[in-house]
């Protein structure tokens, strides 16, 4: 078992009830930049494995040295190319080894790369959003790794005049430079002058919020901001120092998670990150348990959705659970709690196979905080604790009456506002500088500030589904209702750590009467419309953030006694999801006869 740290958190308490909790842990040292890293670790283990990628039935591994010397030679190619500080590199494709070669060399230089989500270039209904970032960060260069599936992306208007690349470029519809081409710099002096002229503030990354209902929002990633994460990480856990590690990831990097957290896990630490190219999903996970198999990480990141199916594939595969538990030091999971019984199945197997469990432990952070604030580093940990904060972060706490907490922090992690939007960046900062995040938190023991806290929410009815999607109820609730117009009087859309999307319905008044079974209302003619908006509505969807799977009609009305409805008249939507806890569960129960599928 590795060594682990207790938390330790020091407390100071406002007048006005608010709370300010600090770490009392000393932050270590902090890289200069993210190219210190790749310098350091060329020099000190030139051969170790940084990053590797599928190639046919092997695996293409790049070494600490090939990818510092790939890195500076396309960084001696951005400069030839007048490409540096304040200019933008897109990125449309998802993970790779060019990928990351190019990224570096960006930041190695003071150009930022713009990792974007590949579904906005490979689906044409999301195309707007890709048109929507090129606006608001022209690039100087954009890259594919593929300019075949990529090509009708790269032919796009606003992409005119701007040099494309592709490491593969066959079926390209528009001219493209050979990513080989950029590999062709000449590593000189004037890629160390750049180097050496970069700051904390040099933007490395412009990355952009997940836009479930609204466009996208930029967000910077400084030197600084990334480097000192990384500085975070390693005083709390120290063990990333003890070995070499290895980490199996299929993330994006458009993701804060991956993109930030776990490429620069990596980087910073010596470790290897080997890219999986299966992905939680029917037909994609056998991918991922082969990976699992050959390249099983040392320490592990991912999302609940994928532990729910890793631990089943487990169950039924002795040589996977093996793999998976063999050399495991950490099991970190992020976008939503971890279920019980996924959480207890992982702990199961993990004593099954090599006597002790790993540690199991999560995190909280923003885009627009690089992401990590508060962070679980002792032992002991349960699912929904968030952990403490990290070394030089400030967490505010704002009553919201009860036991619940409003979220705000202020650190050198945190941006100091988004790209181009004075607006937005003025409502997303209170006074004192603290980033309003619009989550609420509830302390995991009132008597003992080092235990935790508990996500509680949002501030707002937003939720995250068991994916990480986030949902906006909000909206969501407000088109739903005009679908269900002349059926449902009003409604709570459902599915904080769930896998999808559901609405419970207060009926209209004349549903009175109708029958009903333990307070779900199971009228055939009732359900049989309901079932056919619902597959109406589910046919316009655009994703898992909007799309509604599944809905029961409650018998009896929003009730006053219990604090369903609030003074204003409108619901109150916790009332009725603790109050009715019972219907929530029929609601996700696909044999209950209430429940309605679209």
């Amino acid at each position: 078992m590795v060594e682990l740290l207790n938390h330790k958190v020091t407390r100071e308490d406002r007048a006005d009830g608010t709370v300010i909790l600090r770490s009392g842990i000393e932050l270590g040292p902090v890289a200069r930049t993210t190219g210190t890293w790749l310098d350091d670790w060329a020099a000190k283990t030139p051969d170790a494995v940084f990053l590797a990628e599928r190639s046919g039935e092997g695996w293409r591994e790049a070494s600490y040295a090939e990818m510092r010397q790939s890195a500076r030679a396309v960084a001696a190619a951005l400069i030839e190319r007048g490409i540096g500080p304040g200019d933008f590199i897109t990125a449309l494709s998802g993970p790779g080894v060019d990928h990351g070669v190019l990224m570096l060399a960006a930041q190695y230089v003071g150009a930022a790369i713009v990792p974007l989500a590949e579904q906005y270039s490979l689906i044409p209904d999301a195309r707007h959003r890709l048109v929507h970032a090129l606006k608001m960060a022209p690039p100087k260069m954009v890259f594919a790794v593929d300019a075949g599936p990529y090509g009708a992306a790269l032919a796009i208007p606003e992409l005119e005049g701007v040099e494309k690349v592709a490491s593969r470029t066959e079926g390209a519809p528009v001219a493209v430079t050979p990513f080989a081409d950029l590999l062709k710099g000449s590593d000189d002096a004037g890629v160390e002058a750049a180097h050496q002229a970069l700051t904390k503030d040099t933007v490395a990354k412009l990355l952009f919020t997940s836009g479930s209902t609204s466009m996208p929002k930029g967000v910077p990633q400084t030197q600084g901001m990334l480097t000192v994460n990384q500085a975070q990480y390693q005083s709390c856990l120290p063990f990333f120092a003890e070995r070499p590690h290895r980490i199996l990831d299929w993330l994006p990097w458009n993701h804060v998670f991956a993109g930030n957290s776990d490429f620069y896990m990596a980087l910073s630490n010596g470790a290897a990150l080997y890219l999986d190219d299966g992905k939680p999903l029917k037909g994609l996970y056998d991918r991922t348990i082969e990976n699992i198999k050959t390249r099983a990480g040392t320490m592990s990141f991912n999302v609940p959705v994928a532990y729910i199916m890793l631990v089943e594939a487990m169950r039924a595969d002795v040589k996977l659970r093996e793999a998976f538990f063999a050399d495991l030091d950490m099991i970190f999971y992020a976008g939503a709690s971890l279920p019980a019984d996924v959480w207890k199945g992982l702990e199961e197997m993990a004593m099954e196979v090599k006597g002790e469990v790993p540690l199991m432990t999560s995190s909280w952070g923003m885009t627009e905080t690089a992401p990590s604030c508060l962070l679980g580093y002792q032992a002991g940990q349960t699912s929904g604790n968030i952990g403490v904060p990290v070394p030089g972060l400030e967490e505010k706490l704002i009553p919201l009456g009860g036991d619940r907490f409003e979220l705000r922090v202020r650190g050198p992690q945190v941006m100091d506002g988004y790209y181009n939007d004075p607006k937005k960046t003025a409502e997303s900062f209170d006074e004192e500088g603290f980033l309003i995040t619009g989550d609420a938190v509830k302390f995991v023991d009132p008597a003992d500030d080092a235990a935790g806290v508990f996500f509680d929410g949002r501030v707002t009815e937003d939720f995250k589904l068991l994916t990480g999607t986030w949902v906006q109820a909000g909206n969501l609730r407000l088109e739903a209702l005009k679908n269900l117009k002349g059926l449902a009087q009003d409604l709570v859309v459902t599915g904080a750590d769930k896998m999808q999307i559901g609405l419970l319905i207060f009926p209209t008044p004349d549903a009175a009467g109708k029958a009903a079974d333990g307070g779900a209302i199971i009228d055939a003619e009732m359900l049989a419309d309901l079932e056919s908006r619902l597959k109406a509505m589910a046919a316009d969807a655009t994703g898992s953030s909007n799309r509604i799977a599944r809905a029961l009609i409650m018998a009896e009305p929003p009730s006053v006694k219990d604090a369903e409805i609030t003074a204003k008249g409108s619901i109150n939507i916790k009332a009725v999801l603790s109050g009715r806890a019972d219907l929530l569960e029929r609601l996700y129960d696909d044999a209950d006869p209430a429940a309605v599928k679209a």
